[in-house]
């Protein structure tokens, strides 16, 4: 898998994980638990992306 397709993933993978997050918030009583799991399983992902970008070195 090249690096441009890796990151296309994790885009698409945090981009869905956005979605589900503002679903949850939308409902009238969020779940704070799956919110939060899923806030921190999104930071991951987007740690994961800046890694893949910074040059090796």
């Amino acid at each position: 898998m090249s690096l441009e397709s890796h990151l296309d993933q994790l885009r698409e993978r945090h981009a869905a994980l956005e979605a589900r997050i503002l679903d949850e918030d939308q409902r009238p009583r969020p779940d704070s638990e799956t919110l939060t799991r899923l806030k921190i399983e999104k930071l991951h992902l987007k740690e994961a992306m800046e890694r893949l970008r910074m040059p090796a070195g």
